[in-house]
């Protein structure tokens, strides 16, 4: 195969601030949760954050995009289909991706793509969590005229995040790949990307998840809130039918590999968090990266663990290739 993981989903700008609880408080935001945001709201915000807080980074990101570049920054053959408009941010995002080593045809989407690079405002507050207002943008039109079939036929897995499930066109996207990957042999992996996407579009999640998938990625109150359950053995019972591989993220408590005969404790790595934006989505590249490299459930749930606690000690969502790979020597 020419890749080892084909990923599809948003395509957004992080502007990363720290912020008060007060803040959040004041603006009526909700903590720890990504909340989809218009255009004029954006602009206030944005301008708001700016005067009180200045801007702390600025990166590409997207759950799955994160997740695709730490399989490629690992040494991962990787495709990314999404959707830019024509403008400076669009630009950067591109750049952002081929610069990392990740494969796209963005040049190709951005020359007949119209609108506004969707952004993302991820506040993070002294207790190191994460909270999230999403402007998509053009990213909302991402449709299976953004697929590219023929990288996804020679690809060993498809990633699919679950904040697609918000964009009709983009939900029908991801069944015309999931479609496409099952006639071509290609296995999918899907997360359910943030609790509010299990607490308010769970329908769509269950449409996106049909019969099943290869692996599933969730965290604890992911599992609680998709499955209704209030113990965690009972969520797992109700998320085994719909995934081979269910990973299960559990914050300072590590995480669990369910197979259908076994399950797998992966320990959690003991470090002060100074930032959790993009822990789940480094968890989910680099087991990616060792599922498909044939790592065992154990050594790729450690790659990812460490991964993971990596990405909490720095401000964003990535970390250099350097560090990757230092990571991936330890295991």
């Amino acid at each position: 195969m020419k890749y080892d993981v084909y990923g599809i989903g948003n395509a957004l700008v992080d502007k990363e601030f720290e912020v008060t609880d007060d803040f959040l408080s004041a603006e009526g935001i909700e903590k720890g949760l990504m909340t989809l945001i218009d255009e004029a709201r954006h602009n206030h915000l944005l301008a708001s954050l700016k005067q009180s807080f200045g801007l702390k980074k600025r990166a590409g990101g997207g759950s799955a995009a994160n997740s695709i570049v730490a399989v490629s920054q690992f040494g991962g053959k990787t495709f990314y289909a999404c959707k830019v408009a024509n403008d400076e941010f669009g630009e950067f995002y591109m750049q952002d991706l081929h610069a990392a080593g990740v494969d796209t045809r963005l040049d190709q989407v951005r020359s007949s793509s119209e609108g506004k690079t969707g952004k993302c405002m991820v506040m993070v507050t002294p207790d190191a969590e994460r909270t999230m207002n999403t402007y998509l943008g053009i990213t909302s039109d991402f449709s299976a005229a953004e697929l590219h079939y023929e990288e996804l036929k020679q690809s060993k897995y498809l990633y699919v995040e679950g904040y697609l499930v918000t964009s009709d066109t983009s939900r029908a996207a991801v069944l015309e790949a999931r479609k496409v990957a099952q006639e071509h042999g290609v296995k999918m992996a899907m997360t359910f990307s943030d609790p509010s996407m299990a607490t308010y579009f769970k329908a769509g999640l269950a449409e996106m998840l049909g019969a099943g998938v290869d692996v599933l990625f969730c965290n604890q109150e992911e599992a609680f809130a998709f499955t209704g359950q209030q113990t965690l053995q009972a969520a797992i019972q109700s998320l085994k039918p719909l995934a081979h591989k269910l990973v299960i993220t559990l914050g300072s408590e590590g995480a669990l590999v369910v197979n259908s005969d076994n399950e797998v404790k992966i320990a959690a790595q003991k470090i002060k968090p100074l930032d959790t934006n993009g822990a789940g989505d480094m968890f989910a590249g680099a087991f990616l990266y060792g599922l498909t490299q044939g790592l065992s459930d154990v050594q790729a749930g450690t790659l990812a663990s460490r991964a993971a606690a990596q990405i909490i000690q720095v401000y964003g969502a990535r970390l250099d290739k350097h560090v990757h790979q230092a990571i991936l020597q330890s295991i």
